[in-house]
Formats: C-alpha cells, sequence, structure tokens
C-alpha cells in the first residue's frame, strides 16, 4: 500500500459506498449542476497556469491538454499523430472551492509506479489502468483518474504527477500544418462535427442516453463519458483510426459485431469509471484502410451504438 498524505482540501473518495432511495436527492446537487454553479473564467485560467496548458472550453466542462509529443509511436508500419493517440488532458467541472477533475494520463512503463503513488498520495481515485491500442510500440499505458475538492488543489495534484513524466511543458501550441484529411469526408459520413489539423480529425459524441451517476452525484456526460473518434490520413489512399465508444450494456454486442463485420479491430473492452450507474462500458478500436472503408465502419458502429445525427 502506498503511503496516504492528500493535497489539503481534496476529498478521497469511499469506493464502496452503498446506493439508496438517498440517491434521488443528491442527483439534484450533482457536479452538472446549474451555470450559477460554476467557477468563472479567472479560476480555470489559474488551474491553466497551475497545469502549464490553456484551458479549452469543452462541453459542460473545461479541458487541459498535454499530448505527448515526446513519444515516437508506431503500430505496424504507422507513425501515430500524438493527436490520434498520445493525448493526455484532466477535465474540470464545478466551482473554485468545489470541483471535481477527472482525465487520462498516457504513460511509458517506467513513469507507471511513481505517477500511481503520487496519485495515490495526493487523495485521487485512479479508476483505471489499462490501454487502449494493441501492437504498439513502445507500449504504453493509460491511467484514468478521478478527484474532488478545490479547484487549484486538484490541479496542484496533477501537477505533481505530471512532473513525474516527459510529458512536455509548458504546452506549446503546433506549427500550423496544411490540411492533408479530407474534414468533408469524416464529418458528412460520420454525421458528426469537430475539428482538424495536419492529417488528423478529431471528433466526439455522448452514446449513453440518461444520466449515469457515481456515488451519489451526476456526472458530466462528456467529461466522464463521452465518445472520441481521431482519424489519421496516411496517405490518400489509407487511414487509421482509434478512440473509444462509451455504451451501455445492450449495445456491446451489435457496436464489438459491427466492428468486425468491417474490419475493424476492437483493441480493449473495459470501465473507465469504478462505481458508475448506470455501467458504462468503453470499447476501444483500431482501423486501417482505405477513407471509404475505414469511415464506413465506424458509421456502421456508430449507428449499432445508438447514434443518430
Amino acid at each position: 500500500m502506498f503511503a496516504t498524505r492528500p493535497i489539503p482540501g481534496i476529498r478521497r473518495r469511499r469506493c464502496a459506498e452503498p446506493r439508496t432511495t438517498g440517491l434521488v436527492i443528491a442527483l439534484l446537487v450533482g457536479w452538472a449542476g446549474s451555470a450559477a454553479g460554476q467557477a468563472d473564467t479567472a479560476t480555470w485560467n489559474a488551474v491553466g497556469r497551475t497545469l502549464q496548458t490553456p484551458p479549452t472550453a469543452a462541453a459542460g466542462y473545461t479541458r487541459y491538454n498535454f499530448p505527448r509529443r515526446d513519444i515516437t509511436l508506431h503500430i505496424g508500419d504507422v507513425t501515430v499523430s500524438p493527436s490520434l493517440a498520445l493525448g493526455a488532458w484532466a477535465g474540470f467541472a464545478g466551482t473554485r472551492d468545489s470541483a471535481v477533475a477527472m482525465g487520462d494520463l498516457v504513460l511509458l512503463g517506467a513513469e507507471l509506479p511513481s505517477v500511481l503513488r503520487q496519485l495515490q498520495q495526493a487523495g485521487f481515485s485512479v479508476e483505471a489502468i489499462h490501454n487502449h491500442l494493441a501492437g504498439e510500440s513502445p507500449a504504453i499505458s493509460y491511467v484514468h483518474f478521478h478527484g474532488e475538492g478545490p479547484a487549484l488543489a486538484l490541479a496542484t495534484a496533477v501537477d505533481s504527477a505530471l512532473r513525474r513524466t516527459a510529458t512536455p511543458r509548458p504546452v506549446a501550441m503546433a506549427a500550423p500544418e496544411p490540411l492533408t484529411i479530407d474534414t468533408a469526408a469524416v464529418f458528412s459520413t460520420l454525421g458528426l462535427r469537430g475539428r482538424a489539423a495536419g492529417g488528423v480529425a478529431q471528433v466526439s459524441t455522448v452514446l449513453v442516453p440518461g444520466m449515469v451517476t457515481m456515488h451519489g452525484k451526476t456526472l458530466v456526460p462528456a467529461l466522464a463519458y463521452g465518445s472520441p473518434i481521431n482519424l489519421q490520413a496516411v496517405s490518400a489512399e489509407r487511414m487509421v483510426g482509434t478512440g473509444d465508444f462509451a455504451i451501455l450494456e445492450e449495445r456491446v454486442a451489435g457496436l464489438v459485431a459491427a466492428l468486425a463485420d468491417h474490419h475493424i479491430t476492437a483493441t480493449a473492452m473495459h470501465s473507465h469509471l469504478v462505481g458508475e450507474s448506470p455501467r458504462v462500458y468503453y470499447i476501444h478500436f483500431w482501423a486501417d484502410g482505405t477513407p471509404a472503408d475505414v469511415l464506413a465502419g465506424l458509421r456502421a458502429a456508430l449507428d449499432a451504438a445508438g447514434h443518430r445525427p
């Protein structure tokens, strides 16, 4: 067991809290509360200064990105863009004095022990440690974390964990690149809008209907169970893609079948949360083929997951 020396203000969440009828009341005061309870811009800017990266507005939360541009990742003969599969991040929601932080750290094997020790000592819950890819070199671990407390205390803890890695910071803006991926085809085929730079396009959606709660608090959907899809143009005739579909149990079989039918590999299926209700499954994938085939397969998977443009 690691020693536990939480950063002041961070509340350690109990992992086996029983669910009772009191949950109905708790839903009314969850993290996805009214705009009046949200932190102001100055708070999120201060968090960004602590994390050495600028804040980005997302759907219901504020996001901070830490792409692992220090890692040259290969899958087969493909050099993977950092924005395709190496996008570590932290998301914050709530108020200055009562915030939630969740995110995903992208780690090399040698970095894993000290980062886990630091998160534990700071009072964070580690929600998952696992792979998102298969056959990548070097091997990468993805660590999902969750913390509650004052926003700046949470930021200090995340900063301390990042300092135990080679993650480049301060995060510099990537140099502008000519767009080499057909965003019109990506966005129209998938029925989703997103962003693109260079050869990579990114889209995201939420595939779980209704609310998901964890230990009496309502989760911010895009923060806790968004479904990102990232695509990289390798050439005019070849596209690769990765990401994950966050779905409920009844959609799992159909989604896995849709991926297999279109020659897209499901590389992992697991949880990113602990104690959520209803249970959410995260299915990661690796696609490699012609742009038309990759996009058609991912559209079929979205349809199987219940996405309606």
